[in-house]
């Protein structure tokens, strides 16, 4: 029997198929058992599905807590889809009553669908996959988890990995080279630290040590304390000696025109000396504290427990002076609250780049599309444009070579594309924290995929 792969077994069907079928109608005729029967419409024993087509399954939560995302993520697939030649769509409610995300995957499978969109969470999407990847059809998942992505299986959320790999590259090009990690102890901040990890070790830099912790202020200090090697830098710093410091009397007094009093420029009487207060002793500098033992920090926390760790970092002087601090996209929703962690920096897409598809989503369905609805609509665009370029005879254009070919395509937040082992790049642009908050783009994304930085 020949052997195939999940990119061969999507161009066609099996050399054995046409002999199975051949076997079956004799065992029919034959009047032989149900047993039998059973087996022949099984394919002889193999499970198999109509062969793929044009279709494109959609599996959403069109009911249920997450409804509105669904169907508002609906409306952007067809939006994209808005041609008559457009390849049909077949919707199926992942949150249905008596439905999973797995019966839609297998009821698109049924229906001979050639690639399916969707689910939307995490576990929806690793239930599914198990079917999609059975049937060797294809399936771009909205989650941005990259832990259930695989070969065949795309995920098209913008991911931990995704931003931490363009921020390390960006920080090795400006000579960091001694990255490490502290972070919350959730499924965030795993995917942070195996992000740094993988993307540290694929471009020869030294393992970085990554921290996770709970959410106290007490275990959050004590933790950035022993990261950032607190009690030895402090114990190095030099104090200044008070016997060397002048004594208020003795500063000499700056010396000025006995004819006019610089305070009185018009010639009012003068206070006498006695009403003077006495002149402060000059401000002593404070004693520099020693850097830390790395040069890049990411950090993965939000909300209440970011407002501790700017706290921690205070407290052990880790800061912007040699420490490029890192973080997750996440904070450019409340980056005007940051000031606190200025030249921070975090990686995103170009809101730039969004604003003709919101301008035409607003003048269509008259409201802002969440963020959810450019994933949808960009998935349904790239299969739009594989379907018009199909080969020849093929009943469709979703071959694994057209879904991973180098240049990727071009989306709604920026070029993507995916790889044959299921992973997904996409072109982002680092963000910088300033002083008063709010951020500004300090290095733009390139306009197109780079294996090197993406």
């Amino acid at each position: 029997m020949r052997r195939q792969t999940f990119g061969t077994q999507m161009q066609g069907q099996d050399v054995d198929s046409a002999s199975s079928r051949f076997a079956c109608k004799r065992l029919l005729f034959a009047g032989l058992a149900l047993s039998a029967l059973t087996a022949c419409a099984s394919g002889g024993g193999h499970h198999r599905g109509p062969q793929a087509g044009r279709g494109v399954g959609v599996l959403l939560p069109l009911t249920g807590t997450n409804a509105h995302l669904g169907q508002e993520m609906l409306t952007a697939t067809r939006m994209a889809m808005n041609s008559p030649t457009s390849p049909p769509l077949d919707v199926h409610d992942t949150a249905a009553p008596g439905a999973t995300a797995a019966t839609a995957a297998q009821a698109a499978v049924t229906a001979g669908d050639g690639l399916i969109l969707g689910p939307l969470t995490t576990d929806d999407t690793a239930r599914a996959a198990t079917i999609a990847t059975a049937a060797h059809i294809p399936m771009l998942a909205f989650t941005s988890d990259m832990s259930v992505a695989q070969p065949g299986v795309w995920t098209l959320g913008i991911a931990p990995e995704q931003q931490v790999r363009r921020m390390v590259l960006a920080a090795r090009q400006q000579g960091r080279q001694h990255f490490v990690a502290f972070l919350p102890d959730n499924r965030l901040g795993r995917a942070l630290g195996q992000a740094l990890q993988q993307v540290c070790e694929e471009n020869g830099l030294q393992s970085p040590q990554i921290m996770f912790h709970d959410s106290t202020q007490a275990s959050i200090l004590t933790g950035l304390k022993t990261l950032s090697a607190f009690e030895t830098r402090a114990s190095a710093v030099v104090q200044p000696d008070a016997t060397t410091q002048p004594a208020p009397d003795a500063q000499a007094a700056p010396k000025v025109d006995a004819t006019v009093d610089p305070a009185n420029p018009d010639g009012a009487p003068a206070p006498s000396a006695s009403d003077q207060p006495a002149p402060s002793p000059a401000p002593t500098a404070a004693p520099e504290f020693p850097a830390p033992p790395f040069d890049a920090l990411l950090l993965g926390d939000t909300g209440l427990q970011l407002g501790m760790v700017i706290n921690a970092l205070a407290e052990t002087h880790v800061d912007s002076t040699h420490v490029q601090i890192m973080g997750p996209g996440l904070w450019g929703a409340f980056a005007n609250k940051l000031s606190a962690l200025q030249g921070a920096w975090y990686a995103a897409p170009d809101p730039a780049t969004r604003q003709t598809f919101v301008q035409q989503f607003m003048a269509r369905y008259h409201h802002m599309p969440t963020p959810l609805a450019d994933l949808t609509y960009d998935s349904a665009a790239l299969v739009k444009a594989l379907d018009q370029a199909r080969p020849a005879g093929s009943p469709n254009g979703y071959s694994v070579q057209a879904l991973t070919r180098p240049e990727g395509f071009g989306g709604v937040d920026g070029a993507f594309g995916f790889l044959e082992n299921g992973k997904t790049r996409r072109d982002l642009a680092v963000f910088q924290i300033l002083p008063s908050g709010g951020s500004r783009i300090v290095i733009p994304p390139a306009g197109k995929l780079r294996r090197s930085a993406n």
